[in-house]
């Protein structure tokens, strides 16, 4: 039994498929079916069950996965910390992000680092729900998240970056509009909304700033991806609020500031002891800007 067998029984489960599986670790079938036959052999116990469409993981599967995670995260741990006391920066570092968060800063720090440590590899886990942020920081597979709050349980350092500005969205020409314009909530109230994925960050986040304000308007659609309710909002199918740093490129001027303003701390979560990826990754958060009032822009004139 090796952490290799661990990965390809890891990537199994995450596949939900042999072949699928296969295809990811660039392995043939058969040697990734034989892998984890002499794997199930050696535990005494069957970690997956086969069906016609591909594989389920067993009750036995998911306790020996969840410790297989660990198990994998800290050789890969031990690598990275190895090859970086020699100078070299490399192996992969695993983040979570809140849905939303660093959607301008992030993209620029990973090309700036992967231009100085081209052999680091940095693994995103985007949009996690709070259940899966948890069970995440729970396993120890997370170096470093990118939050709002930090979650349940995690018991990393934590180091506050800015606050994120929260913005109104509107169909372009709509009557509120205006050059230099200021929104309420009360002003939305009317409006079909478009929500977020039930049970997000955002939209409990958005539930609450709607119930403390005494309103409940319609919902007309719900999206998983800010992008995709920005641009729902531009074809006039109603309006939303998501943070301003978030708003794709060329619908900045659908963005309208709200009074009074509204904001959350931008926080990133390090792992205690943290190694030279780490460091170097939370350098580059730190130069970025992270204030959400420089972010804003100039809704369109009409």
């Amino acid at each position: 039994m090796n952490l290799r067998q661990y990965e390809y029984a890891l990537a199994v489960a995450d596949e939900g498929s042999m072949t699928a599986a296969a295809e990811r670790l660039g392995v043939t079938q058969p040697s990734l079916s034989q892998q984890i036959g002499a794997l199930e052999k050696h535990l005494g116990v069957q970690l997956f069950t086969r069906t016609p469409s591909g594989v389920t993981v067993t009750v036995a599967g998911r306790a020996f996965l969840a410790e297989a995670e660990i198990a994998t995260t800290a050789s890969r741990r031990a690598i990275t910390a190895a090859r970086a006391a020699d100078g070299e920066l490399a192996g992969e570092l695993i983040m979570a992000v809140h849905m939303g968060l660093g959607a301008r800063q992030l993209p620029q720090v990973l090309g700036q680092l992967r231009n100085r440590h081209p052999k680091l590899q940095v693994t995103l886990h985007e949009e996690p729900d709070p259940t899966d942020m948890e069970r995440l920081v729970r396993q120890g597979t997370l170096d470093m998240v990118l939050v709002h709050h930090i979650p349940a349980g995690c018991t990393f350092d934590i180091h506050p970056l800015g606050e994120e500005a929260y913005v109104a969205v509107l169909p372009k020409g709509h009557s509120l509009l205006s050059d230099g314009a200021v929104l309420r909530l009360e002003d939305l109230a009317s409006e079909g909304w478009i929500r977020f994925r039930r049970a997000s960050l955002l939209d409990d986040y958005i539930a609450r700033l709607l119930a403390n304000a005494g309103l409940s308007p319609h919902t007309v659609a719900r999206a998983s991806q800010i992008s995709t309710a920005v641009r729902l909002v531009a074809q006039g199918l109603g309006v939303t609020v998501v943070p301003a740093s978030a708003i794709p490129e060329g619908f900045e001027e659908l963005a309208c500031p709200l009074l009074p303003s509204l904001t959350e701390p931008v926080l990133v979560g390090v792992r205690r002891n943290p190694g030279s990826a780490e460091t170097a990754m939370l350098d580059h958060l730190h130069q970025q800007n992270w204030c959400g009032t420089g972010l804003l822009c100039q809704p369109a004139t009409v």
